[in-house]
């Protein structure tokens, strides 16, 4: 059996890891830790888990949980992760992030959307956590640097596309809108119910969003040259889901069936992205606690414009799923174990 740590255990990303590995056949979580509520029991935090994993929370100290883990997962804010990921590697421990510390390959981009990186010497090592794109380098990793929910959900949804220069990359827009729990656990007044209910609205507008760059970076990768996007997240009154809407204009003349049957081609090893038949979109409330990622595409040939959409749960495809997969990965299980569930519906 493997034993997991989950540093950051008390957010929602953390209950997520729990409620994925409590069904995994080859883990055991030996370690939660929270600094708010440690000497508590998780189940205290989140009832869901009594009787399941009733584990005491712990203080973070490195030393304590290398004793207990063989893998780690750190669900901390960023800079908070980078300040004990090196301890966990040097105790020759792999770990698994998701945080935005390690996603961004130039430190500088990083520093200029976050702050100065304490350990830039590790980014050259840390493989961005997207099976999809990355599967046989995630396998050989001591590093994962696991994706963001947002980018997730666009970089599925252009990948085909890309590879095969089927559109103007100086063309893209993504529009994407992203339940509450996205904006974690801890109180914001942005995020309270008043504030939220019966509203929808943008946010991170003209490019200001912190995903830009991390979505910029591996549509860069998979185009070949560099590509710059509008990108214009939304907050929308539920818990959980993302459904991103990506346009485009095509490079050639194609048709919809083209584009289906290019879907279905990419797709069709893959076992958590469901491309849609033709006339099908994704819905938020299809995917909605599983792993997988839905998307549906079609030429609006009247203004020919590729549209593209897909939807993940935010807290799985976009973290936490995410993070079991890679750690499946890494630790040479099923990649889909732990995460065969379907969604949650109605």
């Amino acid at each position: 059996m493997l034993n997991v740590a989950i540093v950051g255990a008390s957010g929602y990303t953390g209950l997520e890891l729990i409620r994925l590995l409590d069904r995994h056949p080859g883990v055991v979580i030996s370690c939660v830790t929270s600094e708010q509520s440690a000497g508590k029991r998780i189940s205290e935090i989140f009832p869901t888990l009594r009787g399941r994993c009733d584990l005491i929370l712990e203080p973070l100290d490195p030393a304590a949980i290398t004793a207990k883990a063989d893998l780690i997962f750190t669900a901390l804010p960023h800079q908070a992760a980078m300040k004990v990921v090196p301890d966990f590697l040097a105790a020759g421990k792999k770990v698994v992030d998701l945080s935005a510390d390690y996603r961004l390959h130039d430190p500088a981009v990083y520093g200029a959307w976050y702050e100065p990186h304490l350990n830039p010497e590790l980014l050259p090592e840390a493989i961005f956590g997207l099976p999809e794109l990355r599967r046989e380098s995630i396998k050989q990793a001591r590093l994962v640097a696991n994706p963001g929910c947002y980018p997730t959900s666009v970089i599925l949804g252009l990948k085909p596309l890309l590879e095969n220069g089927l559109i103007d990359i100086t063309t893209i827009i993504a529009d994407s809108k992203s339940g509450t729990s996205g904006a974690g656990r801890s109180a914001k007044v942005d995020s309270l119910y008043c504030e939220v209910n019966d509203s929808f609205k943008a946010y991170g507008v003209g490019g200001a969003h912190r995903h830009t760059p991390e979505i910029e970076q591996e549509l860069s990768e998979l185009a070949g040259k560099l590509v710059t996007i509008t990108f214009t997240p939304h907050l929308v009154p539920m818990d959980r889901g993302i459904l991103s809407t990506i346009y485009a204009t095509p490079t050639r003349t194609v048709t919809t069936d083209e584009l289906v049957a290019l879907y279905a081609d990419t797709y069709k090893d893959e076992p958590f992205v469901r491309p849609l038949a033709k006339g099908q979109f994704p819905a938020t409330a299809f995917v909605r606690g599983s792993n997988f990622c839905d998307i549906g595409i079609t030429l609006d040939s009247r203004a020919n414009r590729i549209v593209v959409v897909s939807a993940i749960d935010n807290l799985v495809k976009g973290a936490s799923g995410q993070a079991i997969q890679n750690m499946n990965l890494i630790s040479g299980f099923s990649e889909t174990a732990g995460l065969e569930g379907l969604a949650i519906f109605p």
